[in-house]
């Protein structure tokens, strides 16, 4: 290991980052940019398809589910192949490298075809980066820091979430509604994310005790992934059934007769609120432990659904979306350092890919039952089953504060 990680590694906690690695910070930064121009443009995409190049809602539909399976199937390949090579930095460098080359397509596409080519190659690429990305966080982070290591990614990348969107709105304002121009800017945050992962981030020199693994996805290799992993798997897909997606935020709010212009800024008020705890809360989680904060963010959960199924009109949707956006902080960044020290090191890029296919097939099985259930029921029985599962998914958290040892390594992880 180089000297440099292994004084991050030996640094204590503390506050507000002191301590990280710079490689921890560029790759936040490296998801901030990309987020932005990547939102920029999907925040404008649909509109642009179906008034600009004729597509229909459902083309556009099949594009955006045909392109979401790809970079969840992605994304268990390259993490397993990570762990093959031993290397994270090149997969994630590439997978950023494809986004950063799709967005000047967006502008310069001169028919419907162009553009789901792109869009497609954008999503292999999210899916090529997303597990070797999370693994190179857990190699880089100080054992110690790994909440604040994940929980700072997750903040950057969420500030770039609502970032894009709020850009994308003052850009086709000043170019009087002009996508083309918008994508041609959007196209600059990308290569930023590029150059910062290429030339910043560094690939931490592995033990040479470490072993080498020739097969990752081997019946033996899986089974090496550990009980405690696959209980954490199955808490996250319980969790995703509870929260499922944010679309159904946008569509409660349209229900109070919020005007469609301002109706994004829902999304962008869930964001700003978790953009801001996510950090501190994986700082906190280093300290106190990571089970118990993540069942403080189910109970916000469960606050949130059944606020939004039962107190109607707009203070209703304001605390429902606040208490939504406090959740998302207090929840995702645990669970992938709950991921990182469940596994053994070499594992982690698998691990990964793996958690990430498992809770993207639930999140989409939890959007089609809760879009089943607003239409039998309306809005109160989606937000009520949404409650119903994330009680589930505490309950089933209970067991998990008896293996996780301390504030970051499980009993049983070597």
């Amino acid at each position: 290991m180089t000297d440099d990680v292994q004084e991050a590694q030996d640094t204590p906690a503390g506050k507000f980052g002191r301590g990280l690695p710079v490689g921890i910070w560029a790759l936040g930064f490296v998801s901030l940019f990309m987020d932005i121009s990547s939102e920029m443009i999907h925040a404008l995409l649909p509109v642009y398809l179906m008034t600009g190049l004729g597509a229909t809602a459902l083309a556009v539909g099949v594009i955006e589910g045909i392109a979401e399976a790809t970079a969840a199937i992605t994304k268990v390949f390259s993490g397993a192949l990570s762990d093959r090579i031993g290397r994270r930095k090149e997969l994630a460098a590439l997978g950023y490298g494809l986004a950063a080359v799709t967005k000047p397509i967006f502008p310069l596409a001169p028919t419907f075809d162009w553009l789901v080519a792109a869009r497609f190659i954008d999503r292999v690429g999210k899916g090529i980066r997303g597990a070797p990305r999370d693994a190179l966080i857990a190699d880089l982070a100080p054992g110690k820091m790994r909440g604040a290591a994940f929980g700072l990614r997750q903040s950057l990348d969420t500030v770039g979430a609502f970032l894009g969107p709020l850009a994308a709105i003052g850009l086709m304002w000043l170019f009087s509604d002009d996508f083309r121009s918008v994508f041609w800017v959007a196209v600059i945050p990308a290569f930023l994310s590029l150059g910062l992962i290429l030339f910043v981030v560094k690939e931490p020199v592995h033990p040479r005790t470490q072993r080498r693994v020739r097969n990752p996805l081997a019946r033996s290799e899986l089974k090496l992934l550990g009980p405690m992993f696959w209980w954490v798997v199955v808490v996250a897909t319980l969790f995703t059934l509870a929260r499922f997606s944010e679309a159904f935020l946008i569509l409660r709010a349209n229900d109070d007769g919020i005007p469609v212009m301002l109706v994004p800024l829902v999304l962008v008020g869930m964001n700003a609120v978790y953009a801001l705890i996510a950090y501190p809360v994986g700082a906190l989680s280093d300290r106190v432990g990571r089970v118990g904060l993540l069942l403080v963010g189910l109970g916000l959960l469960i606050a949130a659904d059944l606020t939004l199924a039962l107190v109607s009109g707009i203070g209703g949707l304001a605390v429902g979306v606040l208490l939504w956006g406090m959740h998302m902080g207090f929840t995702q960044g645990l669970l992938a350092a709950l991921v990182a020290e469940a596994v053994p090191a070499e594992l982690r890029g698998t691990a990964f890919g793996m958690f990430n296919l498992v809770t993207g097939v639930g999140l989409l099985i939890a959007s089609v039952l809760a879009g089943a259930l607003w239409e039998i029921g309306g809005a109160q029985w989606t937000f009520l089953a949404g409650a119903g599962f994330a009680t589930t998914a505490a309950l089933s958290l209970l067991p998990l504060r008896s293996r996780f040892n301390g504030t970051h390594k499980p009993k049983d992880a070597g």
